[in-house]
């Protein structure tokens, strides 16, 4: 496993950032506990989760589970770089959500609670909070760090603008700011090239891409049928369906390669400058193993210029508006 710098810290993580949300809804605790054992056991020492996740009616069951696995000792928590979230909304009162200072101050003691230990090293907003001033949160942040209870801040979701006004303002208060930014990027979805990347990379943080394989779709789901995807309803279907001619070219052309669809498609997020470590969500062992097989596999220039021709990119931004 390789290793790099969580942006513009002195933070050290691996290529691959472990993802915990199917972790309880979808994968057994012993299951998971199994995939987090492998994932260290493989040099991944970068774990993702949030207070929300945990299936409708038990917000809060992953970070529990990860709780229960550090609690086996093994050094589990000092192998660990352990990233949760808060934002979402936990229980019906108004302040358990979003990102004022007392929301900050109680969900973050609640997932050191469950996630039983006494600091968490990456604490991101899971989403903007366009109702609380940025000197607000910096004010809470600033105290935790204070308390030792979290060492750095990401975002999640942020547009290319979100991220400027929070970088701008932790800057006039002397404030360390954000050091990464997880945000949906794969080769069906581009977007965050336009302005997102852009700014991560003025402000020097981290890309951390969810979704890598767009919910399955970059995996071979036309050669596997309508099963191969994990939705195959709403959004994904609809994505499926418009991008059909785009998946089989892909697909083709992984076949060409002797290569799988999905080990291209992460290995393709690991060859993109901005991308610290993709967040890859295993249900289940094999597909961890598959996730690993990709950090191995090198994409010459040829195939990046193919796939880039296939999923056409924005090359020119932030410029991509400009004559």
């Amino acid at each position: 496993m390789q290793y790099t710098q969580l942006g513009r810290s002195g933070l050290k993580v691996s290529r691959l950032c472990l993802g915990t949300m199917n972790f309880g809804p979808q994968t057994e605790e012993a299951d998971a506990r199994s995939i987090m054992d492998s994932a260290l056991g493989a040099g991944i020492n970068f774990f993702d989760t949030a207070n929300v996740y945990g299936g409708t009616g038990h917000r809060g069951r992953t970070e529990e589970i990860l709780g229960r696995w550090f609690a086996t000792g093994g050094q589990r928590r000092e192998r660990t770089v352990l990233a949760t979230k808060l934002y979402g909304t936990m229980t019906d009162r108004p302040n358990e959500s979003r990102l004022s200072a007392l929301n900050i101050r109680r969900a973050l003691d609640a997932s050191l609670k469950r996630l039983q230990t006494d600091y968490i090293d990456l604490y991101q907003f899971h989403h903007v909070d366009r109702s609380t001033p940025w000197d607000e949160i910096w004010q809470a942040i600033d105290v935790a760090v204070q308390q030792g209870k979290i060492l750095y801040s990401g975002s999640s979701n942020f547009a290319g603008w979100h991220i400027a006004q929070a970088q701008e303002a932790a800057a006039r208060r002397h404030s360390y700011g954000l050091v990464s930014e997880q945000s949906i990027y794969n080769l069906l979805t581009r977007d965050v090239e336009l302005e997102v990347i852009p700014a991560v990379q003025h402000y020097g943080l981290g890309l951390l891409p969810w979704s890598p394989l767009q919910g399955g779709l970059l995996g071979g789901v036309l050669k596997a049928g309508h099963d191969g995807a994990r939705r195959t309803e709403g959004r994904s279907l609809e994505t499926l369906r418009n991008h059909q001619d785009q998946l089989r070219q892909f697909e083709e052309f992984t076949r060409e390669l002797g290569q799988d669809p999905g080990d291209v498609a992460l290995a393709w997020l690991l060859h993109q400058p901005a991308v610290t470590a993709p967040v890859v969500g295993p249900r289940t062992q094999d597909q961890l193993d598959a996730a690993l097989r990709a950090t191995d596999l090198t994409l010459d220039s040829r195939t990046l210029r193919r796939l880039d021709e296939i999923f056409p990119g924005h090359r020119t931004a932030p410029e991509d508006y400009a004559w």
